[in-house]
C-alpha cells in the first residue's frame, strides 16, 4: 500500500463549482455541524465506559465544535502529516466556516484522536461506534430483513437481481450517524420504491453484466448493519450466477462516519447472517466459500478514511480500480466524494462529473446531501415544488450509472 499522500488531482479544480460549506445558511451542511454531529459525539460518549481522560477529550472537542476553531491534530501518528497539510487551510477557523467533506472526515479522525485509537493502551484499535453498531447485528434487525429479501426475491435472474440491486440502495437508509430510516422506513411493497427512484439505470447495468459474464467487480461499501448485508446478499447472487468471476469489496481501513463498514464488520456481519433465518443462514455459508476461494476478497485503503476525493486517488488504489470492470459505489458519502462535493447544477451530466474515475461505475445512493447531477431541467423544480427536503430526507435515491471508460 502506498504511503499517506495528497496526489495530483484527476480534474481541474478551478473548472468545478463552489465546495459545499458549513456557514451556507439553513443548510444541511450548517446543520451537521450545528446539531449531528455534537449530538453524535455526545452519544459517542454515552454508549462508551471510556475512563476519564478520554471522556474528557471528546467533550472538549464537542465544546470546540460549537463554540471554537478548528485545531490540528496533535498525536504523533503516521497519518498526522498528511492531516497537517490537508487541514492546513482551515486551522483557526470555526466550524462552521470549513468545506463540509473536509470537515466531517476531519472532525471524525479528531474522535481517533480522541479516544486513543492509535495509540498503545487500552483503546488501542477500539472501535468507538461498536456499541451502535450491535443494535444492527440482532437477530431481529437487519438479519431478519436480510432473510425477508432473500425469501421475496424472484427466482428469475434478472427480476431477481433488480430486487437484489434494490436492496443495496434502500440498505443505505440505514446510516446510523444519520438514520432516515427510522422515518423513512420500508415499502409495504417493493414495488412503492420505484416512485422515489429519480434516475434508475437498472436494465443498463444488467445488460452490461450479461453482454460478458465472468467480469471482476468491485464494490466500495458505505455502512455496516442493514446496508452491509444488503451488498453480501447481491455479492452472492452475482457470485452464484457467474455474472462476475471475483468481487472485491472495499472497506474503511479504520472506524469513520459511525457506521462504516471495516473488515470486522464482514465478519460481524457473516455471524449475524446465521441467525436471521434458513435463508440467510445458506447465503452466509456460500459467501464463506467464495472468500475461502478468493472470489470475494475484502479490500481496504487509508484512502477511504481521509478527506480527499475520488478524482485524488493514489497510484495503487487508482490502478486497483482501473482492473476490474464495474465499480459498484455505495451511499451518500461516497457519491459526494466521486462528484467533487461542490455545488453542481443539477442538469450536469453525470458522465461530466465522474468523467475521471478509471473503470465503469454505478452509484447507488440514497439522498442525504445538498447535491445531485444528471436529472432532466424539470425534474428538480417538481421536486422541490412536491417537497422541499428531498435533496436530504433518506426518501429517494439513485442507480446512475456510467458504463464506458
Amino acid at each position: 500500500m502506498s504511503p499517506f499522500e495528497v496526489p495530483t488531482p484527476q480534474v481541474d479544480l478551478q473548472t468545478l463549482p463552489p465546495l459545499i460549506l458549513t456557514s451556507e445558511p439553513d443548510s444541511f451542511a450548517q446543520r451537521t455541524f450545528a446539531v449531528r454531529i455534537p449530538r453524535i459525539i455526545q452519544e459517542t460518549i454515552e454508549l462508551n465506559s471510556f475512563p476519564n481522560d478520554i471522556h474528557g477529550a471528546l467533550e472538549e472537542l464537542r465544546i470546540e465544535i460549537l463554540n471554537d476553531t478548528v485545531r490540528g491534530l496533535r498525536q504523533e501518528t503516521p497519518d498526522k502529516a498528511f492531516w497537517d497539510q490537508v487541514s492546513l487551510p482551515y486551522l483557526g477557523r470555526t466550524w462552521l466556516d470549513i468545506p463540509w467533506y473536509w470537515g466531517e472526515a476531519f472532525m471524525y479522525r479528531r474522535v481517533l484522536e480522541a479516544t486513543r485509537y492509535f495509540l498503545p493502551g487500552a483503546t488501542y484499535g477500539f472501535d468507538p461506534y461498536a456499541a451502535t453498531k450491535a443494535t444492527e447485528w440482532k437477530p431481529d434487525a437487519a438479519p431478519r430483513l436480510a432473510n425477508l429479501v432473500l425469501k421475496e426475491a424472484p427466482a428469475e435472474p434478472r427480476a431477481r437481481f433488480e430486487r437484489l440491486l434494490h436492496a443495496s440502495l434502500w440498505g443505505n437508509r440505514t446510516d446510523l450517524s444519520y438514520n432516515v430510516a427510522t422515518q423513512v422506513g420500508r415499502a409495504a411493497r417493493y414495488e412503492d420504491e420505484h416512485r422515489n427512484l429519480l434516475v434508475n439505470d437498472t436494465q443498463r447495468v444488467w445488460e452490461y453484466l450479461t453482454q460478458k459474464p465472468g467480469r471482476r467487480l468491485g464494490i466500495i461499501t458505505d455502512n455496516a448493519g442493514t446496508e452491509l448485508l444488503m451488498d453480501l446478499a447481491l455479492t452472492d447472487f452475482i457470485l452464484g450466477e457467474g455474472l462476475a468471476e471475483r468481487v472485491d469489496l472495499h472497506l474503511k481501513p479504520q472506524p469513520f462516519f459511525v457506521s462504516d463498514a471495516m473488515p470486522d464488520d464482514v465478519e460481524a456481519g457473516l455471524v449475524a447472517l446465521k441467525t436471521g433465518g434458513d435463508i440467510a443462514h445458506a447465503s452466509e455459508e456460500r459467501l464463506r466459500s467464495h472468500l475461502d476461494t478468493q472470489q470475494l476478497r475484502l479490500r481496504t485503503h487509508w484512502h477511504y478514511a481521509t478527506s480527499l476525493f475520488y478524482f485524488q486517488l493514489p497510484d495503487d488504489l487508482r490502478e486497483e480500480l482501473a482492473s476490474v470492470d464495474l465499480v459498484i459505489l455505495k451511499g451518500d458519502v461516497n457519491y459526494r466524494r466521486l462528484v467533487g462535493d461542490v455545488h453542481w447544477p443539477p442538469t450536469t451530466p453525470f458522465e461530466q462529473a465522474t468523467a475521471y474515475f478509471p473503470a465503469p461505475l454505478v452509484a447507488l445512493r440514497t439522498m442525504k446531501a445538498e447535491l445531485i447531477v444528471g436529472l432532466d431541467e424539470t425534474e428538480a423544480e417538481r421536486l422541490w415544488e412536491d417537497d422541499p427536503k428531498w435533496m436530504v430526507n433518506g426518501q429517494r435515491g439513485l442507480i446512475q450509472a456510467r458504463l464506458r471508460t
